[in-house]
């Protein structure tokens, strides 16, 4: 068929068939499959929903100036620009890699000029955490009037780069990665001859990145024709990795990296992430085996491993994938290295060993709160030498029990404990 981007045997499916290009034919073909109205986008349907407020402003014409925080090929310009038509407002594309004031100047000259004839203008600035503070502000006059409707787009998160007095004239909304089955509806959409296996590598290995997809698949085309699993590899040069991520590979391969770090065996920690990544894992769902790990494993041997797994986790929810990588790695290493104790896990566990076998004893009237009637004998530690009591803490009748007890790695947690207990008098001079 002639509207078919790409040749086929038979017409698919109406939900199968590409989309109109709207662009040049030469254009690459994530430029050609660009969706033009809402009903062909994919994915985001936590802001795109029936009945959603943005979803809404889109189709009843009502533009607002926008901030749009998403990963690389989500949709950000996508949505900008059915922003721009379903308004039926002039579309002005600029990104602040390439730009200064001087361009800037020169969309809004051009937007009052619309404005005299009644025409709106949405102007979408991409990358616009590039734009130093006085570019920024140099913004803010012509959003404020309502002069034009700004969507800028980032991948950074905004409230650490973008000004908070344009931040507060703007809505914020966070674009997800597109998931494998989402660049898979793009992908079909195409027409192109494809296998399946083919099909869904491209969509796993994508990263949520439609562009990064349709780049491939189109390169796959021009040099195979039909797109078998080989073409797609090649075409992306990358392996398929054979990865389930909703079945037993998906906490094999965490097994195994939990065991390896926790045999201080850096390499092995590293090659165990790398198939977990290179498979397409959550990066979140390695993450939280890190934070785990770190008080599981290593707790108060080294206490700055869980606060680096918390970083790590913090930079995957605010730097996103791949640049996230970089974290995961770290954090992989120096969790390897660290000085290994389950003394805490150990501990805790005997405590609640103890409560389930004997059930609660009450603390204390003194520890209570409010205090019991002869609850008033509370020593507090601050008014004491070295801000330690004397007084029993535990339940009565089980003053002796012991949970905690430091391994050979945990020094400085046993030197402290034995301080504290001389000083508490349970422990001779």
């Amino acid at each position: 068929m002639e509207d078919q981007l790409f040749p086929t045997a038979d017409e698919p499916p109406p939900s199968a068939r590409p989309l109109q290009p709207a662009t040049d034919p030469a254009a690459p073909l994530p430029a050609r499959m660009r969706p033009t109205s809402l009903g062909e986008v994919v994915g985001q349907g936590h802001l795109l929903g029936e009945g959603s407020a943005l979803r809404r402003a889109i189709e009843e014409g009502r533009p607002h100036s926008m901030l749009l925080y998403g990963p690389p090929g989500s949709g950000k310009t996508t949505l900008a620009r059915i922003v721009a038509t379903s308004a039926n407002a002039a579309f002005e594309e600029l990104s602040a890699v390439q730009v200064g004031r001087p361009e800037i100047r020169g969309v809004i000259e051009r937007a009052a000029h619309r404005r005299r004839s009644g025409q709106r203008t949405v102007f979408f600035l991409d990358e616009i955490h590039r734009f130093n503070k006085a570019q920024q502000d140099a913004l803010l006059p012509a959003v404020e009037e309502g002069l034009v409707t700004l969507i800028g787009a980032t991948t950074e998160n905004p409230y650490f780069e973008v000004n908070s007095a344009l931040l507060s004239r703007m809505q914020v909304y966070e674009l997800q990665p597109l998931s494998a089955d989402d660049v898979a509806v793009l992908l079909r959409r195409t027409g192109a001859e494809i296998d399946d296996e083919a099909l869904d590598f491209l969509a796993e290995r994508s990263g949520g990145d439609a562009r990064t997809a349709l780049g491939a698949l189109e390169l796959a085309v021009e040099t195979a024709g039909r797109v078998t699993l080989a073409a797609a590899e090649d075409a992306s040069q990358r392996r398929a990795i054979r990865y389930d991520r909703a079945g037993d590979q998906h906490y094999d391969l965490a097994s195994a990296w939990i065991k390896a770090t926790r045999g201080s065996d850096p390499d092995a920690s590293l090659y165990y992430l790398a198939v977990m990544l290179e498979g397409g894992e959550d990066a979140r769902f390695i993450v939280r085996r890190m934070v785990i790990f770190a008080s599981e494993d290593v707790g108060n041997a080294d206490p700055q491993a869980l606060v680096m797994a918390v970083a790590a986790a913090q930079a995957v929810e605010h730097v996103g994938m791949p640049e996230a990588h970089y974290a995961l790695a770290q954090a992989a290493i120096y969790l390897a290295l660290a000085p290994k104790s389950n003394a805490e896990g150990r501990a805790l566990h005997a405590a609640r060993a103890q409560v389930r076998e004997h059930g609660a004893a009450p603390p204390p009237p003194y520890l209570r709160s409010p205090p019991g009637p002869d609850g008033r004998g509370y020593d507090y530690p601050h008014d004491n030498p070295g801000h330690l009591t004397r007084q029993n803490l535990m339940p009565p009748g089980l003053e002796g029990l012991r949970f905690y007890a430091p391994d050979e790695h945990e020094d400085e947690m046993a030197r402290r404990l034995d301080e504290i207990e001389r000083g508490r008098g349970r422990r001779g001079e």
